[in-house]
Order: structure tokens, then C-alpha cells, then sequence
């Protein structure tokens, strides 16, 4: 496709042992069809080898249940929406929209087309399926926290990993931001409908680049970045090596799911992804009746009432009561918010707009369906991963991706030949401009769906960068992230022309918070200030602007964030936006004020949307606030520390480590300005990979290769993570250590 950009490179990736190489040996002795060897680094990082890609699809699902049987089922219960049956009743609001959204049985629709259509791809998944069953008896035996809950691992079916990864990123493109639109649009008006505009909160975002080798020291490209995710314990992604007489890939795998989707490096190409911030998710308002048959209908754009599929499922709730959740579905998706009584109004009411089903100011009332590509195409590009691990070069993955469907992400991609990749790859439709920013009426013509649109793709001039920020996803979505990052990874690559692997750790650790600017900005115009207020402001106007883990500075500018951040939400402008958020609670980290705020800060303190507010007196009282209780003398670290999501509180966990970093930080270990300094959202992964030499690359994740709490390997690379350092990729074979599990 276009906007490949070749330059040929005379280095070529080799490795320690040259038998890694697939292809370049018989069949490893004593191996019989679909027997596999697991070695281990001294990281505990898996490295398994098999006699074909069935054995190894299956070796990689008995291995991650080895080592990861907890998470394994916690995101299975989570992906069928029976979580509560074993974590109780704070996973209600969950599982009740993993149901009423149809996760699982959207999973099964796309297993099962893929069974007709491909079933190469589903036997190479069957076949990973069958490894987790092999493994998941041994693993929950290593892990208490199955006797603590009561929860007894079954048996998976062939597409649980299917519903894992919808279930992952379900919430990805941020679909309920246009519920917080809806309701900034009622209390402020259509014009403000982007009023927050901004990357908050979103479930994912990273930083990713990629420098050919004209700007290195061997002469081949290298590619780096990191996924920001909220980050989980056992961690999110799993660091491991696959290898077959086909091909040997090492990389970032999703627990639960086979292959490298995201992060793979093959020894002659590498690939890596951001969240591209595209839109392919719309909501619906729906109309309602009650049939003469008793059933629901739904008016549809034609003006006809269609059927609505109808049914109930139970949730089961340790130490509560099971919970009813009734499942409706109409023409355009499932229904996820009900209004109350909305098969009790009149149906003969007037269908012009959107506002006819609704009787809220915030919009929070209207029953709403969500329509999703998978569940329309049924298909979430699967047929992608076994296709990326035999890539050898750009083409290759390029090809790959052309059938890539969910998540929506931005690509770039590098092979030895010198060949660079950077494109889009994902399923988005082509609809009416308005389903991106808002509900749209279900039964206006205008906002169907009408196919897809095509992916965009660039050269790759000098180097390339992805960070959430518009750009060449720009026509396929409404936010972005403000540019901060991509322009300081630039402004750090353009640094230099002698790019090494290790030093690629000084970029993935920059903490310098450009997104300061607008609040600082405004402190030279103050007068009349009190002598602490005065004294305040020569300090922060001082200040280098660093999120360094010793700065004090960095903790006192929060703390001025903070009060600016509560000020500017307590203004009357904003009196219709503070309540609390209605509708399903899955979805309130989109609906707060305060968080909205925070995330939004600079373009509220420029824009002209809200002429009203004062935001110099705002300002202004903020830092003579913040200077009256006094100028913390307290390190970032101490109060920005890791906050990590466990489904399972551990009662011995060690205190989390204290982080340098800020949102808009390269090194992006976001805190909810306004609300707290802690961080739950940061890298879920480091990765530098070397095209010369694959045994140069680096890697690091948050916690370790092992999911168990208490074993060597689960908190070990923690440490290191915190500082932002990478542990090296280990390739020679003659330096792992053969295991049997």
C-alpha cells in the first residue's frame, strides 16, 4: 500500500545462536507433531520452542496459564460478565454491561465465522485454547488467591480469547465521551460540544517511534515506545518468545490471547502500535414499544417498527444476591442504557430529533444501543496474528494488517532491508459527521452506517512519531491527545544522529511537562499579591518544569494545579455539569467535572468558548491558596506513587514504588489533576527493538513475567521499571534454562 519509504541498509540482524533462526535446523531432537521445550531468562521471561505453529500456540496458552492462571480467569469471568460470582457485588456494574453489550456471544459470532472462513487461523486459536486447558489445574495450584475467592478454573472454549480482547478494549475508542458531550452540550450549548476535548480518560494511549538508520549506530532502524494502560497486577502484557521451524518472534502478548498483536520483533522486521484515537463506536437513541404481541419494538430509520431481540440472564453475586439483567438488542446494536419507563410512553409521540427520548437535562435518561465493528462484521482481524509472526519484512506486516479490524491503531513497522512502515490499520465506518460526537436518532436515514473508510498511511521522512496526537489518523477521529509528547520525542530525536539502543531509555524517561505553559503563563500579570503568593510565583516561574521523581517543585506545581483545577469546577458556569453522573456507573469515570477539568485544563485556560469565566481570578486565588498552606518541601515520588488495580487486594503487598512523570510527560504516569497525585495509568510496557542486532533490543514491564504473588519473578522487574530502565532481550538459546511445567 502506499506509504511504505524503503532505504537499504547494509547491516543485517543476526543472533547468538544460530540455530534460533527458523528454518535453519531439523527438528529439535526428541520432539515429536506439536511437542514444545519451555526455557526461561533470568527474568522468568518464557522462551518456547515447538516442532510446528500448533504446538507452539498451544505450548504459548499452557505456559501463560502456568504462569498466569489468575488473570486468565479473572479476564475470562470479566469478558462472559460473571465476575461478581466470584468477586462479589462491587463487579455487578461490570458485568451487566459485558452482557447487556454482548461480549461473549460477539465473540462467538466471530469464532465461529472465522471456523467457515478461515479455519486455519481458528485451529491455530483452538489450539492455544487447548494449552490454557492443559495448564490451568497447575496454575491455579501455585495460586492462593483461587482458594481465597472459592473460584475453581473450568474449561475455556475456543473463543474465550476472543472475548477477552473484545472485552480489552470494548471501551478503547471511549464511546461514553460522547455521553459527556451530550450532557456539556445541554447545560452550555451545541458549540461547547468539544469544549473538554483532551486524552483523559482514556483506557489507552502510548508513545511510540520509530528512527531509520541513517540516524543510527548500526545503520538499521530502531523502534521504540511504550503502551499506557491502567496498569494491573499481574500486569497487562507478557514479555515472551515463539518459536517454530517457521518463524521465531519475540514480544508483548495480551494474557489470554495468542500471538504478538501489539509489539513483535521477528529478527528480519518489528512492529509496534498506538491507539490511533479513532471513532468507530456510535450510540444510538432508541425508541421503544411494546408490540401487539407483547414483544419490544424499536422504531427504525425507515419509519417501521422493528422486533427487538429480547431476553434475561442472571448474575450470580458472592455474598449477595443474584441479579436479573434483561438483554435487548435492536437493528443497530445492544442496548446498554435503558430510560426508565420507556416502553410506557405514548408511541405516537413526535420522533423528530434525538430530544424526543429523552427527559433529562444531562441526556442521562435516553436508552441508548451501541453499535461496534465486530459485532457488525463479525470479525476482530485474528486473521492478522498468525500472519504477523511469519512476517519477514515491512510488506509482510503491511499485508498483515490490511485485515486488521479492532482495536483502531497506528502502525509503524521496520524491516532489514531498511523497509519503514507507518500507517493506520483498523475497521472504522464511514457515517454521518454527528454519530462521532454525540447519540444520533435510530431512526433518522442519515445516521447508518455506509461501509468503511479507507486507512490512511505515510511516508516515513526523517523519523516517526505516535503519540495519540493528531496526525495521520487525524480524518478518523474527533479528540486527540494534545501534541506535548509527540513534539518532545521529536525535539529529543532530533537530538541526535547516533541513535543506540540504551540510549533510547533516556527518551522513554523525560518528564519535561510542557503542558505548564497556559497556568504559568498567566502568573506575571498578578498584582497586589500577598508576600507568600509573590514568593509562590518567582518559585514556580523558576521552576525547570521537570516531573522529576526528587523535584519539589513538581509537587508544589500539583498543588497549584489542584487548587486551580477545584476552582475553576466550583464556577457557576459549570453548575450543570457537577452532579453526579446518572446511567450506568461502568461509564461515570467519562462523567465527572472535576477529572474533566484536570484532564482539560490548558484549553480551558485559552479558549473563548466560556467567556463567563473568570479564569485569571481563578487562577490568581489558586496560588495564594496554595501559598497559605505552605510550600511542601515533599519529593514528587512521595506523593505521586503507583496505584496499580488488583482484582484481589493483596493484604502483604510492599508499598508501590513513587514515580516521576506527569500526563502529558513522555514518561506518562498520569495522575487525575484536581482529584490525586497517585497514578493508576502509566506504561504498561517499555520497548526498544534493535533491527541490526535483535539481541540488543530491551525491554521492561511493570511488575515481572510471573502473574503469582510472592514467587522471584512477579515484582522483579519493578524496580527497574520505576526508573524507566530496560532489562536486555536474551536470544542465545545456550543461555536460558530448560524447564518441564
Amino acid at each position: 500500500m502506499s506509504g511504505k519509504s524503503v532505504s537499504s541498509v547494509s547491516s543485517v540482524s543476526s543472533e547468538s545462536d544460530p540455530e534460533s533462526y527458523p528454518g535453519a535446523q531439523d527438528e529439535p531432537h526428541g520432539q515429536t507433531p506439536e511437542s514444545y521445550d519451555v526455557f526461561r531468562d533470568p527474568w522468568g521471561i518464557p522462551h518456547l520452542r515447538a516442532s510446528d505453529e500448533l504446538g507452539l500456540a498451544r505450548a504459548q496458552g499452557r505456559v501463560t496459564a502456568f504462569d498466569r492462571a489468575w488473570q486468565l480467569e479473572v479476564e475470562r469471568h470479566r469478558a462472559e460478565g460473571s465476575s461478581a460470582s466470584f468477586l462479589g457485588p462491587d463487579s455487578v456494574v461490570w458485568d451487566r454491561f459485558a452482557r447487556q453489550s454482548r461480549l461473549a456471544d460477539t465473540a462467538r459470532l466471530c469464532y465461529e465465522a472465522m471456523e467457515a472462513d478461515d479455519p486455519a487461523t481458528a485451529a491455530w486459536v483452538r489450539a492455544y485454547v487447548d494449552g490454557v486447558n492443559e495448564g490451568l489445574a497447575d496454575g491455579a495450584a501455585r495460586d492462593e488467591r483461587f482458594a481465597r475467592t472459592g473460584l475453581a478454573p473450568s474449561p475455556w472454549e475456543p473463543w474465550v480469547p476472543l472475548a477477552i480482547w473484545v472485552a480489552t478494549h470494548i471501551l478503547f475508542a471511549g464511546f461514553p465521551t460522547k455521553l459527556w458531550r451530550e450532557r456539556v452540550a445541554r447545560a452550555l450549548g451545541d458549540e461547547t460540544l468539544t469544549l473538554f476535548a483532551t486524552d483523559g480518560p482514556r483506557i489507552a494511549g502510548s508513545n511510540g517511534w520509530m528512527v531509520p538508520g541513517d540516524r543510527t549506530t548500526t545503520g538499521a532502524a530502531i523502534i521504540a515506545g511504550d503502551p499506557h494502560r491502567f496498569i494491573e497486577d499481574p500486569g497487562v502484557y507478557q514479555q515472551i518468545r515463539l518459536a517454530c521451524p517457521e518463524y521465531d518472534v519475540l514480544g508483548l502478548a495480551v494474557p489470554g490471547v495468542p500471538g504478538l498483536a501489539h509489539f513483535g520483533h521477528t529478527g528480519s522486521a518489528a512492529w509496534a502500535i498506538t491507539n490511533a484515537m479513532s471513532d468507530y463506536q456510535d450510540l444510538y437513541v432508541e425508541r421503544l414499544r411494546r408490540g401487539a404481541d407483547g414483544g419490544v419494538e424499536a422504531l427504525g430509520p425507515d419509519g417501521v417498527w422493528e422486533a427487538v431481540a429480547r431476553h434475561t440472564e442472571t448474575i450470580s453475586v458472592a455474598g449477595g444476591d443474584d441479579v436479573e439483567v434483561e438483554i435487548l438488542e435492536t437493528a443497530r446494536g445492544p442496548v446498554i442504557v435503558r430510560a426508565d419507563g420507556d416502553l410506557d410512553s405514548d408511541t405516537d409521540a413526535d420522533t423528530d430529533g434525538a430530544a424526543a427520548s429523552a427527559s433529562s437535562a444531562d441526556g442521562s435518561t435516553q436508552t441508548l444501543s451501541l453499535r461496534y465493528p465486530p459485532r457488525v462484521r463479525r470479525d476482530l482481524g485474528f486473521a492478522a496474528l498468525p500472519a504477523l509472526l511469519r512476517a519477514r519484512t515491512v510488506a509482510d506486516i503491511d499485508r498483515a494488517l490490511d485485515g486488521w479490524a479492532e482495536p483502531v491503531n497506528v502502525v509503524h513497522a521496520a524491516d532489514t532491508e531498511g523497509g519503514l512502515l507507518h500507517r493506520v490499520a483498523g475497521a472504522v465506518p464511514l457515517r454521518h459527521g454527528t454519530n462521532r460526537l454525540r447519540p444520533v436518532p435510530a431512526w433518522e436515514p442519515k445516521h447508518l452506517w455506509q461501509g468503511w473508510a479507507p486507512t490512511p498511511a505515510e511516508p516515513v521522512q526523517g523519523f516517526a512519531v505516535m503519540a495519540n496526537a493528531r496526525g495521520i489518523a487525524a480524518p478518523l477521529g474527533v479528540e486527540f491527545a494534545p501534541p506535548h509528547r509527540a513534539d518532545r520525542i521529536r525535539e529529543l530525536l532530533s537530538g541526535s544522529a547516533d541513535w543506540s539502543p540504551k540510549a533510547m531509555a533516556d527518551v522513554h524517561r523525560d518528564t519535561y511537562l510542557a503542558s505548564a505553559e497556559p497556568l504559568l503563563a498567566l502568573l506575571p500579570g498578578f498584582e497586589e499579591l500577598t508576600p507568600a503568593a509573590q514568593e509562590l510565583r518567582t518559585r514556580l516561574l523558576a521552576w525547570d518544569r521537570r516531573m522529576e521523581a526528587d523535584s519539589t517543585d513538581a509537587t508544589v506545581f500539583s498543588a497549584f494545579r489542584t487548587a486551580t483545577v477545584r476552582r475553576l469546577a466550583a464556577d457557576a458556569v459549570f453548575a450543570g455539569l457537577a452532579g453526579a453522573p446518572a446511567g450506568p456507573a461502568v461509564f461515570h469515570p467519562w462523567l465527572y467535572l472535576v477529572p474533566k477539568i484536570g484532564y482539560a485544563l490548558e484549553g480551558l485556560l485559552t479558549t473563548s468558548l466560556v467567556p463567563e469565566l473568570d479564569r485569571a481570578a481563578h487562577v490568581r486565588a489558586a496560588l495564594e491558596e496554595t501559598a497559605a498552606a505552605g510550600s511542601p518541601d515533599t519529593p514528587w515520588s512521595e506523593v505521586h506513587r503507583l496505584t496499580p488495580w488488583q482484582a484481589v487486594p493483596d493484604p502483604d503487598a510492599p508499598d508501590w514504588p513513587g514515580l516521576g512523570g506527569d500526563h502529558d510527560c513522555v514518561n506518562a504516569t498520569s495522575s487525575v489533576p484536581g482529584f490525586t497525585d497517585l497514578t493508576a495509568r502509566a506504561s504498561a510496557a517499555r520497548y526498544v527493538w534493535d533491527l541490526a542486532r535483535r539481541e540488543d533490543s530491551l525491554w521492561a514491564v511493570p511488575l515481572g513475567a510471573d502473574g503469582v504473588t510472592g514467587t522471584p519473578h512477579h515484582r522483579d522487574q519493578l524496580p527497574l521499571w520505576a526508573r524507566c530502565e530496560l532489562v536486555p532481550v536474551v536470544t542465545d538459546w545456550t543461555r536460558l534454562t530448560k524447564e518441564s511445567i
